[in-house]
C-alpha cells in the first residue's frame, strides 16, 4: 500500500484530532499571510508616498549643496538638464529653496521658500493634490502662496489673509514681499506641515535674484519597475558634474525601515510557527504511541525502519499540505479583502494628525498588498517547521522493537 494512502487512512480515522491540529496550523498559516501582506503593503505605501509627496524617485543637486544650503550652490541651466532627463524617458522638475521669515499679525514663523515650476512638478509629485482648503497655484496669481497646515495655525491665517516674507536675496540685498494664501496643505510630510510655503518659480526668482539656477531638480522614474540603481547611474551620465541621490541614499533611515521590515517579519514567521510546531509534535507523537504495536507488526512483517518513518513522515507531510492548501484559501481572500477594502485606522487618530509616520503622511487606511512572496513565505515556513517537528516522532517509530512493540499496553 502506498504510504500516503496509509497516511490518509490515519489522518481520518482520528478525525477530531487531525481536524484540531489541520485547524490551527491552517489559521496560523493564513494569519500570517494577511500579517506578510499588510506588512508589505505598509513599506510600499511608506515609499510610495514619501516619493511621490515629496523627494521624487532621485534629486540631483551641485556638489556640496547637500551639506550646506545655500543660494550660491546651485544646478546651472536647470531647463537644459530637465530636458535632456525628459528625452531619457525621467520625469523631472527644478525646484528653488530659499529661508526667510513669514509674519501676519503679531506671529511669525521661520520658513523655507520653494519655488515650484507649476507644469514639471505635476509629473514628479503629488503635492497639488494635497490642498486642504483653498486651491494649489496659479501662474495668473504670482503673489498667491500655498502653506504648510501647521505654519497656517502658528500664523493664524487661512485661504484668503496676507503674509509679508523677509529674506535676503542671492545679492545680499533684502528679499520681502507680501503674499496671499491661496491653499493651505494636508499633512505631506513633517517640514512642510511645519514650514512649507510655496510660490510660482517666477516670483521665487524674481524674489531672490536667482537667475538660471536651480537648488535642486527632482526626478521621477517611468516605470515603478525600472532599477533604481540602474537608473542613478543613468541619470548621473546625463547630469555630469552634479549629485545624484536616489531616494534610498537621501534618506537612509526610511531605506533601513523598509529593509528591516523583511526582518521582522521572519522573527514574526518563528515565534507563530514554534507553537504551531509544538501542536505539530504533539499530535505526532501521541499519533505514534497509539499505533505502536500496529507499528511492531509491521516490522515483525518485514518492514523496514525507514519504511516506517517514512509512512509517520508521509502523514506529518499530507497534513501540512491540507493546511497549506486551507491557509491559502483562507489568508488569500483576507489579504485581498485587505488589499482592496483596507483597514481604516482613523477611529484611533485624531483626522488629519494620525496619518503620519516617520514625518511622513501616510492614508489612514491600511492597504495590503497580495503578492505571490506573501503568500509563498508563510506557507513554505509553515510546511518547513511541520516537517522539522515531524522528525522526532518518525525517529521514534523508527527505533520501535517489533517484541516491545506488540506486548506494548
Amino acid at each position: 500500500m502506498n504510504a500516503f494512502t496509509m497516511a490518509l487512512r490515519n489522518i481520518i480515522r482520528q478525525r477530531a484530532r487531525s481536524l484540531v491540529t489541520i485547524g490551527a496550523m491552517a489559521f496560523a498559516g493564513a494569519i500570517m499571510i494577511l500579517y506578510v501582506s499588510l506588512i508589505e503593503g505598509f513599506t510600499d505605501a511608506m515609499v510610495r508616498n514619501m516619493i511621490s509627496n515629496s523627494l521624487g524617485d532621485m534629486q540631483i543637486h551641485a556638489k556640496g549643496y547637500l551639506d550646506d544650503p545655500d543660494l550660491y550652490t546651485l544646478v546651472p541651466d536647470p531647463d537644459r538638464l530637465a530636458e535632456r532627463l525628459e528625452a531619457s524617458g525621467y520625469h523631472a522638475a527644478p525646484r528653488w529653496y530659499g529661508i526667510g521669515l513669514a509674519a501676519s499679525g503679531e506671529s511669525s514663523a521661520a520658513v523655507t521658500l520653494r519655488g515650484v515650476d507649476l507644469t514639471r512638478e505635476r509629473t514628479v509629485t503629488r503635492t497639488h493634490e494635497h490642498v486642504a482648503r483653498g486651491r494649489w497655484l496659479d501662474g495668473a496669481e504670482p503673489k498667491g502662496a500655498v502653506i504648510g497646515r501647521r505654519l497656517a495655525r502658528t500664523l493664524n491665517v487661512d485661504v484668503g489673509d496676507e503674509i509679508v516674507f523677509l529674506s535676503q536675496a542671492a545679492d545680499g540685498s533684502l528679499a520681502n514681499e507680501l503674499f496671499i494664501v491661496r491653499g493651505v496643505l494636508k499633512t505631506v510630510s513633517e517640514p512642510v506641515d511645519r514650514a512649507g510655503f510655496f510660490i510660482p518659480r517666477e516670483t521665487f526668482t524674481e524674489l531672490m535674484l536667482v537667475d538660471d539656477a536651480a537648488s535642486e531638480i527632482a526626478v521621477a522614474l517611468p516605470l515603478r519597475e525600472t532599477p533604481l540603481e540602474a537608473a542613478t547611474r543613468e541619470a548621473a551620465a546625463l547630469a555630469p558634474g552634479l549629485e545624484v541621490k536616489n531616494w534610498r541614499a537621501l534618506s537612509p533611515v526610511m531605506a533601513k525601515m523598509v529593509d528591516t521590515a523583511g526582518a521582522g517579519t521572519y522573527i514574526m514567521l518563528l515565534i507563530v510557527y514554534s507553537a504551531i510546531g509544538m501542536v505539530v509534535l504533539n499530535a505526532m507523537l501521541m499519533n505514534v504511541f497509539e499505533r505502536i504495536r500496529e507499528y511492531g507488526i509491521m516490522k515483525a512483517l518485514g518492514m523496514g525502519p525507514w519504511r516506517v518513518a517514512g509512512l509517520v513522515y508521509a502523514e506529518a507531510a499530507l497534513t501540512a499540505l491540507i493546511a497549506c492548501a486551507v491557509a491559502a484559501l483562507g489568508g488569500g481572500a483576507l489579504s485581498w479583502w485587505a488589499q482592496t477594502s483596507g483597514i481604516d485606522l482613523s477611529v484611533f487618530g485624531a483626522g488629519e494628525d494620525f496619518a503620519t509616520f516617520g514625518g511622513m503622511a501616510f492614508d489612514p487606511v491600511w492597504y495590503a498588498r497580495l503578492t505571490p512572496a506573501s503568500v509563498i513565505r508563510p506557507l513554505a515556513a509553515l510546511a518547513a517547521v511541520v516537517m522539522i517537528a515531524a522528525l522526532y516522532p518518525c525517529v521514534k517509530a523508527a527505533v520501535i522493537r517489533p517484541v516491545e512493540a506488540i506486548h506494548h499496553r
